[in-house]
């Protein structure tokens, strides 16, 4: 049941970029390369693909995609110098904010699309201004700090009979963490975090080292490793039986009961009107950094059936969309 479309652009850049695909594309090849803590099979990826094809890009004909994958946060910096030395026209530095301080570290000339997931570009001082970035950086910055304060305000409004939470989190997700927790003070939730290393995560024993009492709600921030464990994590809540909160649909989509975020898909699709720009001469400090301003609630009736509890009024009245 969707209410509402969920994504508008900072600024209303996206109403005025001749971005149609009947637009005359560059004749030579256009060549993008990236470094992701995903696979190129998840669903962020497939949309930024499929809309590079909207806009006319065909992969093999006018278009190549490096797609490089890190295992680990140790091998981003040697993969974008790899990535550099092919001299590609386009770099997408996707995620958490070793993805931008590596390509960054490998070239200051190439234009960067930046997907600032897990951090704030402009307080660690990456760019000096959303509306005008400097240097080779533009790109999509997606507030994660600001909805991870949001996320314990939605759960405590919805569900003040639960005074305590558990929270995962992980290296990359630790801005999310102390932003949730300083939160969740104010707020009077009782809020247990317990970190996450090692590969794979091992969520029966993190979820052991809780306090009992802190165990029936569950919030999980996003990071490469919990996205790509969407489907373990929400089968996990489901057995435990957890009220479980997360970040983009793709959890809910998988069984995880509820989301706050904005649209991951939506925003990688943009990025590609963003390479589109690029492209066709523009430079990135021409193109104003966005912000999702728009976001969506999913509610999984399903899983709140199966964990046996009966979401409350305020929760389906607030969700965009309800799986049932």
């Amino acid at each position: 049941m969707k209410r509402r479309e969920f994504i508008t652009l900072l600024g209303g850049a996206a109403a005025t970029w001749p971005l149609a695909a009947g637009a005359q594309r560059p004749a030579k090849m256009v060549r993008v390369g990236t470094v992701a803590g995903t696979p190129k099979s998840s669903p962020q990826w497939a949309a930024f693909e499929r809309r590079m094809g909207e806009l006319g890009y065909q992969e093999g004909k006018n278009f190549s995609f490096d797609f490089l994958q890190a295992t680990s946060a140790d091998e981003y910096e040697v993969l974008y110098r790899k990535l550099v030395a092919n001299a590609p026209d386009v770099i997408l530095a996707i995620g958490t904010e070793i993805g931008l301080k590596s390509a960054l570290a490998a070239t200051r000339t190439l234009p960067i699309v930046m997907i600032a997931i897990d951090y704030d570009p402009l307080a660690r001082g990456y760019v000096t201004s959303l509306a005008r970035p400097s240097g080779n950086v533009t790109g999509v910055v997606f507030q994660q700090i600001e909805l991870a304060a949001k996320r314990i305000q939605v759960l405590k409004d919805g569900f003040s009979d639960r005074p305590a939470a558990t929270m995962f989190w992980d290296q990359f997700s630790a801005d999310q963490w102390e932003a949730a927790r300083s939160t969740a003070a104010m707020l009077g939730l009782q809020l247990f975090g317990i970190e996450l290393d090692g590969s794979p995560y091992d969520y029966e024993v993190a979820l052991r080292k809780a306090p009992v009492d802190h165990r029936g709600l569950l919030i999980v921030p996003t990071s490469p490793s919990f996205f790509r464990d969407r489907a373990r994590l929400a089968d996990f809540a489901l057995q435990h039986r957890l009220l479980s909160m997360f970040v983009f649909r793709e959890w809910v989509d998988a069984g995880g009961l509820l989301c706050y975020g904005p649209s991951i898909t939506a925003l990688f699709a943009r990025v590609a009107e963003f390479v589109d720009r690029i492209a066709r001469g523009a430079k990135p400090a021409d193109l104003p950094i966005e912000q999702p301003t728009k976001f969506e609630m999913v509610v999984n009736l399903k899983t709140a059936k199966a964990i046996g509890i009966e979401l409350p009024t305020a929760i389906l009245l607030r969700a965009d969309e309800v799986i049932e």
